[in-house]
């Protein structure tokens, strides 16, 4: 579908600091620059006669996903288009912003001074980021912001952060904890994803079998010496394989995953195998290829000073037995199965295991392990300027969302002064994206 109303594209670039002054983050000595700097990129999209309105800045979901590159003006694009100029932002490390990958990283010297390099890329350089491109473009005027999932996070450090830059905060499915440790929030989504598990299995019940087929074979097949490849050439595991159930978290993420498990086998000389369709189906939903950042920085977002998550999903897992990984072989995933919980996707969680596993993680590996453990990271959040905020303020929160606990959210609303909330009892973390014009219209509606 094309653009339905005329609209100007324009193209922002600019350098911004790498270690913006202020924030507490150590250059990297391998860059052998004092005050190294990196590229920033936004594109602006402004429709032919709104050229007097307002600006608002939308901050993207990831971490590590650049802005969206928009073919048409659908969606919850269209309804904001009617009353702003809308900057969409490719986040520090993403898109056409300094994008970071293995190549990058390891121009950079050692594993530690890797991790000094990724722990600039969290939400607050990302804050001052916006701000600097703000002034460019506006000078002191403030504008309005939007934020999606860890979009969410990124507005509300705006809030804490630079919150004279804002005019107006939105935000929806990202309101995170300004205090908690990462194992709190962890504990939070393990039960969200058994409940969305529950209800996949019981929506599809016949996928169960085809589940644990799946696991078996891959121990068996790996124990034989001739394990399944993926089509970036390394062998899927069982572990992996459960991975899949980030799709639970989504509005048709329930049709999506079952689809992909239709006939995931054929017969061939040597026995059953893995169709090439299912590997390659398989390989693009786990692939972090093109967005290592989110692995990189996915449990960073909630590091605080004192607070370390060392690797809080893959520890928490533990504490659910029903989540707990067996040991790669058959005989442990049929033992599994017989303590009766049921074959147990895992959700929006990484592991430290990634790194061995995914081509396009393990030359990050040992960086993102020292950043996992550092306790020296800034704070993202000034609680006492959240308390006398007096930025218009509202986000919706879903409670059925599987990536971001609905209590974490009502938590962390209470406070911030003034925080207005809108609930679905029934949308799921991308409602954005699915209900994105009623979406919209509720958050204008509050503010108006």
């Amino acid at each position: 579908m094309p653009w339905e109303h005329p609209t100007v594209v324009v193209e922002h670039r600019l350098q911004v600091p790498l270690a913006h002054p202020g924030l507490g983050y150590r250059v990297p000595g391998s860059l052998h620059d004092a005050a190294p700097t990196i590229s920033i990129f936004a594109r602006e999209y402004v429709r032919v006669g709104n050229e007097d309105k307002p600006r608002l800045v939308f901050f993207q979901g990831g971490p590590g996903f650049a802005g969206a590159r928009q073919e048409t003006d659908s969606g919850w694009i269209a309804r904001v288009l009617e009353d702003y100029r809308l900057v969409m932002l490719d986040e520090r490390g993403t898109g056409l912003s300094s994008a970071i990958d293995a190549a990058r990283l390891a121009e950079l010297g050692t594993p530690a001074e890797q991790a000094d390099y990724l722990a600039c890329f969290r939400q607050d350089s990302i804050v001052a980021d916006a701000e600097a491109l703000r002034r460019t473009l506006q000078g002191e005027e403030p504008w309005a912001a939007l934020g999606q999932s860890f979009g969410g996070f990124c507005v509300t450090t705006y809030l804490s952060q630079a919150p004279q830059g804002l005019s107006k905060a939105m935000i929806t499915a990202g309101l995170p904890s300004t205090r908690r440790h990462p194992d709190d929030v962890y504990r939070l989504t393990y039960a969200q994803t058994e409940a969305r598990n529950a209800e996949f299995f019981a929506r599809y019940p016949a996928d169960e079998e085809t589940c644990w087929a799946i696991v078996e074979h891959l121990a068996d097949a790996a124990a034989a010496g001739s394990p399944e490849l993926l089509p970036t050439g390394e062998a899927l595991s069982a572990r992996r394989f459960r991975m899949l159930g980030i799709n639970l978290g989504r509005s048709y993420g329930l049709e999506s995953l079952h689809y992909l498990l239709e006939n995931p086998f054929v017969e061939r000389r040597g026995g059953k195998r893995l169709s090439s369709r299912f590997l390659h189906a398989v390989g693009a939903e786990l692939s972090y290829g093109p967005n290592p950042l989110y692995w990189a920085l996915h449990e960073s977002i909630y590091q605080q000073r004192g607070i370390v998550p060392a690797w809080s999903a893959d520890r928490v897992r533990g504490q659910f037995p029903q989540f707990r990984q067996p040991a790669p072989s058959a005989d442990a995933e049929r033992a599994q199965r017989a303590e009766g919980y049921g074959f147990r996707f895992t959700g929006e969680h990484i592991f430290p295991w990634q790194g061995e596993e995914d081509p396009a993680l393990t030359p990050l590996a040992q960086a993102v392990d020292i950043l996992a453990h550092r306790d020296d990271l800034p704070n993202l959040h000034d609680r006492e300027v959240l308390a006398h905020n007096t930025v218009p303020a509202v986000a919706w929160i879903y409670r059925p969302d599987m990536f971001v606990p609905v209590e974490i959210c009502m938590e962390t609303a209470a406070e911030i002064a003034g925080m207005r909330t809108l609930i679905s009892d029934d949308w799921h973390h991308d409602a954005l994206r699915t209900h994105g014009v009623t979406v919209i219209d509720a958050l204008f509606a509050e503010l108006a």
